[in-house]
């Protein structure tokens, strides 16, 4: 069962303010992985991870809509904690939520898209991996 606990809620929406942005890993229609870094990354509810992309054709849009699964790191080395998710990634098409997803999002990352012409992205997560071990996983 997926439950994010209110250590990683807090550890993964502040990623950009502590200075350790979250990386997101997806696999390109070439069969290309690629990683970028994502400072718009929050907790969406317990069981789901959002983000904002700034550019609706941008090569992570167009390899989730190719290839739903995902890959996202956070790592703090002061902290001495580092979660790797796993999850299946799309746009969101409801308003109210794309609302939100940009609205949460950190206002240095807001700043860069003031126009709101990005989209919204969900990530419904599958397990959430701890020193190698999994330490949560969709029933």
């Amino acid at each position: 069962m997926i439950r994010l606990t209110e250590e990683i809620e807090s550890a993964v929406n502040g990623a950009l303010a502590d200075g350790v942005p979250m990386a997101i890993a997806a696999v390109d229609s070439d069969g290309q992985p690629s990683i970028t870094f994502r400072g718009s990354t929050q907790v969406l509810d317990p069981e789901r991870l959002a983000l904002w992309a700034r550019h609706p054709e941008g090569g992570l849009v167009r390899s989730i809509r190719g290839n739903p699964r995902v890959a996202l790191l956070y790592r703090h080395p002061q902290r001495g904690l580092a979660l790797l998710f796993h999850g299946r990634a799309h746009v969101t098409g409801d308003p109210a939520l794309t609302t939100a997803i940009y609205e949460q999002s950190p206002e240095p990352e807001r700043a860069r898209d003031p126009e709101r012409g990005g989209v919204a992205i969900v990530v419904e997560l599958d397990r959430v991996i701890q020193r190698g071990a999994v330490i949560m996983e969709r029933d």
